[in-house]
């Protein structure tokens, strides 16, 4: 069976995710989470990818970032393989790969389901019974979009920004739109277009996109955000 097709675009946000192989842990030691930051960075910088959010889970990461070119996205999960992986062998004294096959992921429309991806990412370990509440969970972007906590790795889309008019204002908004009650319209639209790579907007974003790419696109239904989602009121998200 064919492997589905992926595509990216440059300056179009996009989630992606990768888990462990056999669903078997990538992260063993406080030094690992570091160490992967220290390459996430690294990749980011080098390929022109803007890291928007994320969570590190014992055994799987989950990114938004936007690629400068169609090839940033591939080239960053390459670059992480190729130095994280390195590193946790000669750690660890194993061999062979750590990742699941191929990354998962797909494009979606920014003014529509941005902020809502932020949350998804951000409240996997609430979802995951690890911790009651994101800003207790040390691996993610929460502290750092929530609170202001400094983080070399993040840079702050123009969704978030247009939160509040000073960092203070965008905080507390973003604090706010993690108290809501989830939406269960958007978590299945999050989860179905990421396991499937279809892109995840509305029916001017998805024809925008088959312009650029040149073919028909699309394997779930277009969904229609509520009005809360784009003031930033979505929240807690089912884990994958």
């Amino acid at each position: 069976m064919p492997r589905k097709q992926r595509f990216y675009l440059p300056g179009v946000p996009a989630h992606v995710m990768q888990r462990g192989h056999n669903r078997e842990p990538v992260f063993f030691s406080e030094q690992d989470y570091l160490e992967y930051l220290r390459c996430l960075k690294h990749a980011a910088d080098t390929y022109g990818c803007k890291v928007h959010a994320y969570v590190l889970m014992t055994n799987h990461v989950h990114l938004l970032v936007t690629p400068e070119t169609r090839e940033s996205i591939g080239e960053l999960f390459q670059g992480l393989g190729r130095h994280y992986v390195r590193y946790v062998n000669e750690t660890y004294k194993r061999y062979g790969g750590l990742w699941e096959g191929r990354h998962k992921g797909n494009i979606i429309q920014s003014q529509s389901y941005l902020l809502s991806c932020m949350r998804y990412i951000e409240t996997n370990p609430v979802r995951a019974g690890v911790v009651d509440h994101p800003a207790q969970y040390r691996w993610s972007s929460y502290a750092a979009n929530a609170f202001g906590m400094r983080n070399a790795v993040l840079h702050q889309h123009d969704e978030y920004i247009g939160l509040g008019a000073s960092p203070h204002i965008r905080q507390k908004a973003y604090q706010e739109s993690f108290v809501c009650d989830p939406d269960s319209d958007v978590i299945g639209l999050l989860r179905q277009s990421l396991q499937s790579g279809t892109p995840l907007g509305n029916d001017q974003f998805k024809a925008r996109i088959e312009a650029a790419v040149g073919k028909k696109i699309g394997l779930i239904g277009p969904g229609r955000p509520r009005k809360e989602e784009k003031k930033g009121a979505d929240t807690q998200l089912n884990t994958l």
